[in-house]
């Protein structure tokens, strides 16, 4: 927990991008001055993580049956682990901790978990990159085409079948191996996987898009959303430490929505409030059941 608390306090009052003077002069010109607009942000990031949480319950009762705090214990567990990991890595690990008799299982369900995530970023995020470079003059760097196009060929591979594939991901995982265990999960639930992951999605995009209101960004919804897409979509495929993940949707953000001449100082504020509401706060809580760590009974 003390190193969850230095980090955090690292990345907001150290920060070099962003005087700490001028978020809290931010925060109390527009944030505590309007009526309803914290109670409205926590209520978007409570319902964010709970979404997170039911999703997580339903793969977890999969193998074994597992109650909403249980549930919540290991995601944000898995969160303050995950904060120093690459691209949030040490989630699998630190999930997988509470089930040590079937630990390749929970790594293949949080990357079901996953996938069904991503993919929500890239269907909302194609539409938002359609309009972002239909309607503005765009230099596409042939680089990072290459990169999005390796990440769904990636998530195609699983889907072709070949008995002769024997890809890993980390030490437990098998896309020939998720391919049939994917199979072997009801249609009921992948069907929720799906549509809770859509719901998140469109959770946490609106408060992206609360906040810009909030910071008086004055632009049409449309324009406002399709270009949040664009972000998500972009900062998807950069690969980042939890602890940097403001920074990453930060500079990705600051790019985008200069094309509708927003201030990148109102950018930077806005992605470090977002970091801080669903990650700095709940991995803080996260710290306590880390600290507090006890593998789930089986009882399946």
């Amino acid at each position: 927990m003390v190193g969850s608390l230095y980090f955090i306090y690292d990345k907001v009052v150290q920060n070099e991008n962003i005087k700490f003077s001028e978020l809290i002069h931010q925060i109390k010109n527009v944030l505590l001055q309007k009526n309803g607009t914290i109670p409205i942000l926590l209520l978007l990031s409570f319902l964010n993580w709970f979404f997170e949480i039911l999703k997580w319950k339903t793969l977890a009762n999969i193998i074994n049956e597992t109650s909403f705090f249980q549930a919540t214990k290991q995601s944000l567990a898995a969160l303050t682990v995950s904060l120093f990991t690459p691209n949030r890595i040490g989630d699998y690990g630190a999930k997988a901790i509470y089930f040590p008799k079937n630990k390749g299982k929970i790594m293949l369900l949080n990357l079901i978990g996953n996938l069904n995530q991503l993919i929500a970023t890239i269907i909302f995020g194609i539409i938002g990159i359609y309009y972002f470079i239909s309607t503005y003059e765009i230099e596409i760097n042939p680089y990072r085409i290459r990169k999005i196009a390796y990440l769904l060929g990636f998530l195609l591979l699983f889907l072709i079948p070949n008995k002769s594939r024997k890809v890993r991901l980390f030490s437990y995982l098998k896309l020939d191996k998720l391919r049939v265990f994917i199979k072997t999960i009801p249609s009921k639930t992948h069907l929720k996987i799906v549509i809770v992951s859509f719901i998140r999605y469109i959770i946490f995009s609106h408060q992206f898009y609360f906040l810009l209101l909030i910071f008086g960004v004055e632009i049409d919804y449309s324009t406002l959303m399709h270009l949040t897409f664009t972000m998500y979509f972009i900062a998807s495929f950069i690969p980042s430490i939890s602890l940097f993940d403001w920074a990453v949707k930060g500079s990705v953000a600051i790019y985008v929505f200069s094309f509708i001449d927003v201030p990148e100082l109102t950018i930077i504020t806005i992605s470090l409030l977002m970091w801080i509401l669903n990650f700095a706060i709940p991995s803080l809580m996260g710290s306590v059941f880390v600290l507090n760590f006890k593998p789930q009974k089986s009882h399946k």
